[in-house]
């Protein structure tokens, strides 16, 4: 059984004019890197100091950027890297601003984009990666109690909570906000939602 957080990376340029940048490789600004200090603050503040803590996260650099931040703020090593754990590829939609993808491809979740990756698609694989992650952290720590933090992306962090919740969690019109945490439970590869923080879109 392991407990794991759960964290959308730090704001973008293109975050802040959102636009679709799923596999895109955007780098963090200022805001993003605060957003990193302000998690691993937060991360420390609730934690038991003496349990170690793992950090995992995709390779792009936006994700790999936060759990650097991260694990350096928490004196963890540096992050395990996971492709699988890249966001959603978003096909002819990357670089598209929010309103002109309404425009084009309608709603965001019933939206046909050419090239995108599919919606089963991004959950298979978030669980694959994710559950590597496990196995690694669990190799590299036992027989230990210790945590693990895995830095990811919105759109492949919102259909792992919707896998976790049943389908329940996002509520319609919530978004999943940089540098945002939710603990999920990890085990025999079952995953449970145990907190779950939404904003307003």
């Amino acid at each position: 059984m392991t407990v794991l957080t759960l964290i959308r990376h730090g704001e973008t340029d293109w975050n802040l004019a959102r636009r679709i940048q799923g596999s895109t490789d955007i780098p963090l600004n200022a805001t993003g890197r605060a957003q990193a200090r302000a998690a691993a603050a937060a991360l420390r503040e609730a934690r038991d100091p003496a349990i170690p803590v793992t950090v995992a996260a995709s390779d792009l650099a936006r994700a790999r950027e936060t759990a650097e931040i991260i694990a350096a703020e928490l004196g963890a090593e540096p992050p395990r890297l996971y492709k699988g754990l890249r966001e959603r590829s978003y096909g002819e939609a990357e670089g598209v601003d929010a309103e002109d993808f309404l425009r084009r491809w309608g709603p965001w979740h019933t939206a046909e984009v050419p090239g995108a990756e599919s919606w089963p698609s991004v959950r298979v694989r978030a669980l694959t990666a994710i559950g590597r992650a496990v196995r690694d952290h669990r190799r590299a720590t036992a027989p230990a109690e210790a945590s693990l933090i895995v830095v990811a992306h919105g759109a492949l962090i919102r259909e792992v909570i919707r896998h976790a919740s049943g389908g329940t969690l996002p509520l319609e019109g919530e978004r999943v906000a940089n540098g945002s945490a939710h603990e999920l439970l990890y085990e025999r590869d079952r995953v449970r939602l145990l907190s779950y923080v939404g904003s307003v879109a």
